[in-house]
């Protein structure tokens, strides 16, 4: 089981992760800036949508209507910000990783340093 992790982190490329964790983090805030900013609304006579029959509708159909999309685009809305921050906070946690795991290798080459130190002095001391 811990086999295709080592082999994982052996093929992943780190140095590119580490590279290129910051500019996913700053993509994902200037996303979730975006997200935040006032959307303007569109004139009223920018977009016109035909009627698909020859009479028009009634006002109450077309208040119903209205509602219903009103409220598909405010739960789609909801659903995006949602998303934007989820993707957020994985590019944040992603930074940390990534931090994390330079963190790890730097120990981990001290350690082999360390050890290779520490077999050098032993064999140096059976020998004598």
């Amino acid at each position: 089981m811990a086999i295709p992790w080592l082999v994982a982190l052996k093929v992943i490329p780190w140095g590119d992760v580490i590279e290129h964790a910051p500019k996913v983090l700053n993509a994902a805030r200037k996303l979730m800036e975006r997200q935040r900013a006032p959307k303007s609304v569109p004139a009223a006579g920018d977009s016109v949508i035909p009627m698909p029959s020859a009479e028009p509708p009634s006002a109450a159909a077309l208040h119903q209507r209205l509602l219903a999309a009103q409220q598909q685009i405010d739960s789609q809305a909801q659903a995006q910000d949602q998303l934007t921050q989820t993707l957020a906070e994985l590019a944040e946690q992603n930074a940390r990783l990534v931090a994390a795991v330079e963190v790890l290798r730097v120990r981990t080459r001290l350690l082999l340093w360390g050890m290779a130190l520490l077999a050098l002095a032993w064999v140096w001391v059976i020998w004598r």
